[in-house]
C-alpha cells in the first residue's frame, strides 16, 4: 500500500503538482483508482480519484478509519543534535520507523550544532511515517537550551544517558511504564554540571551498554530498547 500524508484533509482535495505527477506518472493511477492517506493523527483516509491529470489529481475522501498507535507507550527523546546534520536526520527517520512520539533537540554545553531547521525535520518525519505505514506523526519541537528544557514538567519516568562512571541502571532493566523521557547528550557527553542538574530534577541515570556510542546511535538504542521491553 502506498500511503500519502494530508495535514488538514477535507472531503475533496487536490494533490500538489509534485504529488500529482508522482501519482499519474510513477504510480500510473487513473480516475476511480483508490489512494490511501493519513493525517498523522491516527486516521487512515481512503480516497477515490475523481480527476486525473499529469499536474492535477483531485480526490474525494470516501472513508475514514481510526487506527491504533503501533506502540503502547509515549516516548519523548530529548537529544543533542550531532555536528553532522545528516546523522540527526537519520535518527529522526529511524526513530520514527521504530516508534517514538516526541523529539526535542537540546543545546548543551558541549553542543557543536546549535541550529536545527524544524521544517526540514518535519518533512523527514512525514516521509518516515509514509514509508513505514504509520498513522501517528511524531512531534518535533524547536531546539531548546538544556538548562531551560530540564525545568519543564514531565509526568512519567525520566532518564539521562551518560558515559561518566557513576551509579547507573541499564535501560533494559528499568520498570516498564507508559510515559518515558530520555535525555541523550552531545558528542563529548553531558558535563558533570548538566548531569547534576538532571539528577536534581528527578532524572535517573541509565546505561545503554558497555560500548561508547555516537549520539544518534545512542538515541536509536534507547528507542529500540523501549520498543522491545
Amino acid at each position: 500500500m502506498q500511503l500519502f500524508f494530508l495535514e488538514n484533509p477535507n472531503n475533496e482535495i487536490v494533490l500538489s503538482t509534485d504529488e500529482s505527477k508522482h501519482v499519474s506518472k510513477v504510480l500510473r493511477k487513473k480516475t476511480k483508482d483508490i489512494l490511501h492517506f493519513t493525517d498523522g493523527k491516527g486516521n487512515l483516509l481512503i480516497g477515490e480519484i475523481t480527476e486525473s491529470k499529469e499536474r492535477k489529481i483531485r480526490i474525494k475522501i470516501t472513508n475514514q478509519e481510526a487506527k491504533n498507535k503501533q506502540h503502547n507507550y509515549y516516548l519523548h527523546v530529548a537529544i543533542a543534535p550531532p555536528k553532522n546534520i545528516d546523522r540527526f536526520e537519520w535518527f529522526l527517520e529511524k526513530a520514527t520507523e521504530i516508534g517514538i512520539d516526541e523529539i526535542t533537540p537540546i543545546i548543551c554545553d558541549r553542543s557543536e550544532r546549535k541550529v536545527i531547521k524544524k521544517e526540514r525535520g518535519d518533512r523527514i518525519l512525514i516521509s518516515a511515517i509514509k514509508q513505514s505505514l504509520k498513522y501517528h506523526l511524531p512531534k518535533l519541537n524547536e531546539a531548546i537550551k538544556f538548562k531551560d528544557f530540564i525545568k519543564q514538567e514531565f509526568i512519567g519516568s525520566k532518564y539521562i544517558a551518560h558515559c561518566h562512571q557513576d551509579e547507573k541502571i541499564e535501560l533494559k532493566k528499568t520498570k516498564k511504564i507508559k510515559k518515558i523521557l530520555i535525555l541523550i547528550g552531545p558528542e563529548g557527553d553531558f558535563t558533570i554540571a548538566e548531569i547534576k542538574i538532571a539528577l536534581e530534577n528527578q532524572f535517573n541515570a541509565i546505561s545503554l551498554g558497555e560500548c561508547r556510542l555516537r549520539t544518534e546511535t545512542a538515541g536509536i538504542i534507547a528507542v529500540h530498547t523501549i520498543n522491545i521491553k
